[in-house]
């Protein structure tokens, strides 16, 4: 991944518990991992074709986010292609409008990045309330190491933190 510009995205809502869970995964790598030039991290929240300028600026897209999926809560799924609409953020979902939606737009606008989802089967998405069920919270370290080390199979190499921002 030399030269790309990568862009890890946190989305969803933290006002209904888990759907924000990719908001807190974001949160927990920007403390507890150091990250290597050209790569950014971003709390994305709900803001679907807002975010179209962060998305025309990068090169790789790494989603991190909910999905419902086939398998029980706490599963952790690696999606691309036409599975990215099993993630929350890439279906008509809370969001304005899906993710999906906005990479077609910038495929229009000429530049559509290169993206996958990470994602966390929710235990429970739908209950209003700021902070993630106890079970996600539980699952946010390994969920993150996880995501790492995919990240870093791909060339993306994070470096764990001995101190905290």
């Amino acid at each position: 991944m030399n030269n790309k510009r990568i862009l890890i995205l946190g989305v969803g809502n933290i006002l209904l518990t888990d759907e924000g869970f990719g908001v807190r995964a974001v949160e927990y790598l920007k403390t507890h991992y150091r990250w290597p030039e050209g790569v950014r991290l971003m709390d994305g929240g709900t803001q679907g074709l807002m975010l179209m300028p962060e998305l025309l600026e990068c090169d790789f897209l790494v989603v991190l986010d909910v999905v419902l999926g086939p398998k029980t809560p706490g599963a952790i799924y690696l999606l691309e292609g036409e599975d990215l609409r099993q993630s929350l953020s890439f279906r008509d979902s809370m969001h304005q409008t899906d993710l999906l939606d906005t990479l077609i737009t910038c495929h229009l606008a000429g530049h559509r990045p290169e993206a996958v989802v990470i994602g966390l089967h929710p235990f429970d998405y739908q209950t209003m309330r700021v902070g993630l069920s106890p079970q996600a919270q539980a699952m946010l370290p390994e969920f993150c190491r996880k995501a790492v080390a995919e990240m870093a199979r791909r060339g993306i190499l994070a470096e764990a933190r001995t101190e905290r921002p």
